[in-house]
């Protein structure tokens, strides 16, 4: 690999040979791999680093513990009662989305049209997974730095986004709501969060737990009890025995580092 100038670059690769790319950024350490992507009309070269850099064995605040809970209105909510939830799409962006695909749905495939559309779409959608990947490493980045355990709840994202239409013989039910939730879910970027999450924890020696997630939502934190009808709203929670009042997600989020603290092994 080799610089050409202030802006471009060029690395040799198999099968390639020498390709020019743009210069955003200097590697840091020695070289030891290059993967090319492509997300829509553009080319992204990542190259792999070893930087000599290690995990802590320990973390700046040794004995911080925060719990999070991810959810459909608020992206990240911790124990802490911080909430996190920017938007990844704007209001025309969502409108001009739904247009385009209704577009893409009534145009003849393997034609030029078609190709445009899918085009102009995948830089759509590209500009919206951007801004989600970057929520993703900054919210891990300020948790990480601050906490020596982060507590998540152990949530299999591709079963809970399964749709729900079922076979021929046996059709699904509630296939449209399944749907709605499947998106809102897939939008708030759970997995990327616990992959940012993982990947930071590298830098500065915080332990991921994962923990059981069943029932966090509708139990009181302060008297344990549960009860689903404590959950007034989507924001709102109550106790219907001690009525200790707390927002939802920040008390699920509580009682999610509850049992990260008392069970570390989840």
């Amino acid at each position: 690999m080799e610089r050409l100038g202030r802006k471009w670059g060029q690395v040799k690769l198999p099968k390639l040979g020498w390709v020019r790319f743009r210069w955003s950024r200097p590697p840091r350490g020695t070289v030891r791999s290059a993967t090319l992507s492509r997300q829509g009309a553009h080319w992204f070269l990542s190259l792999l680093c070893e930087d000599g850099q290690h995990t802590p064995d320990q973390h700046q605040v040794p004995d911080s513990v925060v719990g999070v809970d991810r959810g459909v209105m608020v992206a990240v909510a911790t124990s802490d009662g911080d909430l996190f939830d920017p938007t990844f799409h704007t209001l025309k962006e969502a409108e001009r989305e739904v247009r385009m695909r209704r577009r893409l749905s009534r145009q003849r495939k393997g034609s030029a049209n078609r190709a445009k559309t899918k085009t102009a779409l995948a830089r759509l959608t590209g500009r919206v997974r951007d801004r989600r990947t970057d929520f993703n490493a900054q919210t891990a980045h300020v948790l990480c730095a601050k906490n020596s355990v982060v507590v998540l709840e152990k949530l299999n994202t591709a079963n809970m986004t399964r749709s729900a239409k079922g076979t021929t013989d046996k059709p699904g039910r509630h296939v449209r709501q399944k749907a709605g939730l499947n998106r809102a879910i897939l939008d708030k970027g759970w997995y990327g969060f616990k992959v940012a999450c993982q990947n930071q924890a590298r830098r500065t020696g915080t332990r991921i737990v994962e923990v059981n997630p069943a029932y966090t939502s509708q139990t009181c934190f302060e008297c344990q009890h549960v009860d689903p009808r404590s959950r007034e709203s989507q924001a709102k929670f109550r106790c219907t025995h001690c009525r200790h009042t707390d927002h939802a997600d920040v008390n699920a989020a509580k009682n999610t580092k509850k049992r990260g603290w008392t069970n570390p092994d989840g």
